[in-house]
């Protein structure tokens, strides 16, 4: 199985997160791409980020209609920092018959190298990034600089030492950020067309907790 995965803080999730994860599906003809809410983001405090449990129940509303797309609660039943490391570790661990391709977006990728671990990451999946916004343009540059033995096979496609690749994809520019969303949700506004369908119902069952973890 050809497996793409999508982390996030997915607080909410958005459409720019579901029409990545499509995008990357199509592009590289995956069989399935699984959204991995974190349950402790390591690079953000614990303030305004709603509970694990109500993120993955969030995701997981808002995929199950959408062929080739699925949750994955992993995080939560682990311990300890969500680190993408440890999170690909258990990927292949659990299905060593897939081949993964971890989906990021160009800014996040520029960051690998400071992450966690984060040098070990392209040993153990491939890497799929996703250009958005300036960052993009330091791409073939970073790889350059960061794995210098890459063999450019194409203009999108790098292949490492070790057999596992990067490619960038190209998907429609979605200016969207979690932070004004919780903002614009917070004043009364729409969220229409910004997030799917069944997030904005979701959001207003759980008023009580959404309000008091945004608001804090």
């Amino acid at each position: 199985m050809k497996l793409g995965i999508l982390g996030g803080t997915f607080n909410p999730l958005h459409i720019g997160h579901v029409r990545m994860a499509i995008e990357v599906r199509e592009a590289l003809s995956l069989d399935m791409v699984e959204l991995v809410p974190a349950a402790v983001p390591p690079h953000k405090s614990g303030e305004n980020i709603l509970p694990f449990e109500l993120r993955m129940d969030m995701v997981n509303r808002a995929v199950r209609d959408i062929p080739g797309l699925n949750g994955n609660p992993l995080e939560g039943e682990r311990s300890g920092p969500s680190f993408t490391c440890d999170t690909l570790t258990c990927y292949r661990d659990d299905k060593p018959e897939s081949e993964l391709h971890f989906i990021m977006g160009a800014a996040t990728f520029l960051e690998v190298p400071n992450w966690n671990r984060g040098m070990e990451i392209p040993q153990l999946a491939n890497l799929v990034v996703v250009n958005r916004w300036e960052a993009s343009r330091r791409t073939a540059e970073f790889i350059a600089e960061t794995w210098p033995d890459a063999t450019r096979e194409a203009d999108d496609l790098w292949r490492l030492s070790g057999g596992n690749a990067i490619r960038s994809v190209e998907i429609p520019r979605l200016d969207i950020k979690a932070g004004e969303l919780r903002e614009r949700w917070l004043d009364g506004r729409s969220l229409r067309l910004l997030v799917p369908p069944e997030v904005e119902p979701f959001l207003e069952e759980h008023r009580g907790v959404v309000q008091s973890v945004w608001s804090s």
